[in-house]
């Protein structure tokens, strides 16, 4: 019933514009913004290495697509990593506050 969406993005800046925007259109009850990661992956055939940030986002299930759709719409990157994982428990309070906050 509820995930977490992890999004990665070029920078902090981004990460915030992502982040106000699913909250905003209460796509996402809360957004958290780890400033700095190390990434190291395959591009083009190279590997590449960078700095990012990350948006880690909770939502509804139910939500997951629009979450995707509105988050590649915004992002600057070509292939923008955005990972949806099912949260498997969480207090009863969180739940309630989750499900209020995307009304």
């Amino acid at each position: 019933m509820f995930a977490i969406v992890y999004i990665t993005a070029k920078d902090v800046d981004e990460a915030k514009k992502i982040g106000n925007t699913l909250v905003k259109e209460k796509l996402v009850g809360c957004v958290n913004i780890i400033p700095k990661i190390e990434s190291i992956y395959w591009w083009e055939g190279e590997i590449e290495k960078d700095v990012e940030a990350v948006v880690i986002a909770k939502t509804l299930v139910s939500k997951i697509q629009d979450v995707i759709n509105k988050t590649k719409e915004i992002h600057s990157y070509e292939n923008p990593c955005i990972l949806a994982i099912p949260i498997i428990t969480l207090t009863e309070e969180y739940a309630k506050w989750l499900k209020e906050s995307l009304k």
